[in-house]
C-alpha cells in the first residue's frame, strides 16, 4: 500500500495553511510567557483525551476522567474512559519528552506498545503543578507498605503482559487478529511518506501525516495515535515549542463529512481549518483563565503568608474541576479543611449534591 504525494495542490493549500500557521504561533508566543501556561496546558490535556475519543464515535465526560487521572473515581471504570486516560498519558509523555522523540523510531515503538512513564504519572497525580503531597501516618505505615508491595507485583505482571503483546506472535487468534494485517510495514510506509514530506510547511506536513496515518490505518487498535503524532509534527518543526497543538478539539469543531470525505484536498483543507478553529480557541480559553486567576487573587488580600489559597488556586487553574479528596491531598488538609477552603474561594460546585462534590470555576 503507497500513499500518492504527486496530486497535492499546494496553490491551493497555501493561503489557509498561512492563516492558520500564524494563528498558531501567536498562541504559542502568548502560552509561553503567560501567568497560567501550566493551567492552560494541563487543561488542554484533559480537553483534548475527551475530544479524542469523540472524534472516535465514544462519549466521555472531562469530569469523569479528571476524577479517574486522580485515582478517585465513584463509579467503576469502562473502555472509553480507560482509552480516554490512555491518550491523557500517551499527551503527557509527549509533552514531557524531547520534541524529536515522538516521531523517533524508539518514540514511535513506546507509543505503539502503550509503554508510559510511570513515575512521572505518579508525580502528576500525586502533586500536580509542584503541589505538596500528603504524609502517611505511622499507625498505617505496615498496611501501607503492604498494599505497596501488592501493586508493585501486579504493576511488574502488567508490564510483562504489556510487553508479550508488543511482541508479533505467530499464532495469534484469526477471530482478534487479522493474520495479513502488518502493522510493522504500514507504519514503514507511513515513515517514509514523513521523510517526503520533509520539505514542505510543517502545518501541511502535519496535515499529510495524520492523512496518511488514518489512510494506511497503521493502528487498528490504536486510531488515536495519528492525531498526537501530528501534534508532533508541529512540536518537531518548532511551531509549537510550548505545548502540543490542540488537533482533536480542532478536528471536533469540523463536521464528519469533511474529516472523512473521499477528496483528499478537502480532508486536508479540513484539518487546516481545525488548527485554526483550535488556535482561536485556545486563546480564548487562554483570556478566560487569566480572567478567573485575577479574580480568585483577590481573594489573598489581607491572608497570611502561610495561607494555603494560592496553592489551591493553583489547582483549581489545572484541572476542570477538583473534589475534597483532590483538594485535601494536595494540600495536606483533611476533608473537612478541603471543604471550609473551597468555600473560602468561592468556588463553583458542579453537582448541587451535599456528598462527592466538585468545584471549578466557569
Amino acid at each position: 500500500m503507497r500513499y500518492d504525494l504527486s496530486k497535492i495542490d499546494f496553490g491551493e493549500l497555501f493561503g489557509p495553511i498561512s492563516a492558520a500557521t500564524a494563528g498558531l504561533v501567536r498562541l504559542d508566543e502568548r502560552i509561553a510567557s503567560s501567568p497560567v501556561r501550566q493551567g492552560w496546558i494541563d487543561r488542554a490535556q484533559f480537553s483534548e483525551a475527551c475530544s479524542s475519543l469523540w472524534i472516535d464515535g465514544e462519549l466521555v465526560h472531562i469530569e469523569d476522567l479528571v476524577l479517574h487521572d486522580a485515582g478517585m473515581a465513584v463509579r467503576a471504570s469502562t473502555h472509553e474512559l480507560t482509552v480516554a486516560h490512555d491518550v491523557l498519558r500517551t499527551r503527557r509523555q509527549m509533552a514531557a519528552s524531547e520534541p524529536e522523540w515522538a516521531l523517533s523510531a524508539a518514540g514511535l515503538v513506546a507509543l505503539r506498545s502503550g509503554r508510559h512513564d510511570e513515575a512521572q504519572d505518579i508525580e502528576i497525580k500525586a502533586a500536580p503543578r509542584g503541589l505538596a503531597t500528603i504524609s502517611r501516618d505511622d499507625d498505617l505505615e505496615d498496611p501501607l507498605a503492604a498494599i505497596d508491595a501488592v501493586l508493585a507485583r501486579s504493576q511488574a505482571l502488567l508490564a510483562d503482559a504489556v510487553n508479550v503483546r508488543a511482541m508479533k506472535i505467530p499464532g495469534r487468534d484469526a477471530l482478534i487478529y487479522d493474520e495479513d494485517w502488518d502493522e510493522d510495514a504500514r507504519l514503514s510506509e507511513w515513515r517514509v511518506v514523513l521523510d517526503e514530506t520533509q520539505s514542505m510547511p510543517p502545518l501541511l506536513r502535519a496535515a499529510v501525516a495524520w492523512d496518511a496515518w488514518s489512510n494506511l490505518q497503521v493502528s487498528k487498535h490504536a486510531p488515536w495515535l495519528g492525531r498526537l503524532l501530528a501534534s508532533a509534527v508541529l512540536r518537531e518543526a518548532g511551531l509549537t515549542e510550548t505545548q502540543l497543538s490542540a488537533v482533536n478539539f480542532g478536528l471536533r469543531q469540523v463536521s464528519r463529512e469533511r474529516r472523512m470525505s473521499r477528496n483528499r484536498m478537502v480532508r486536508l483543507l479540513a484539518f487546516t481549518e481545525a488548527i485554526a478553529l483550535a488556535s482561536e480557541h485556545g486563546m480564548k480559553e487562554h483570556q478566560r483563565l487569566l480572567l478567573a486567576k485575577q479574580q480568585l487573587e483577590r481573594r489573598l488580600v489581607g491572608r497570611r503568608q502561610s495561607s494555603r489559597l494560592p496553592q489551591l488556586i493553583e489547582l483549581v487553574l489545572s484541572r476542570p474541576l477538583v473534589s475534597s479528596g483532590m483538594i485535601a491531598d494536595a494540600l495536606e488538609i483533611t476533608p473537612q479543611g478541603a471543604l471550609k477552603i473551597a468555600a473560602e474561594l468561592n468556588l463553583r460546585e458542579f453537582t448541587g449534591r451535599g456528598r462527592f462534590r466538585a468545584w471549578g470555576i466557569l
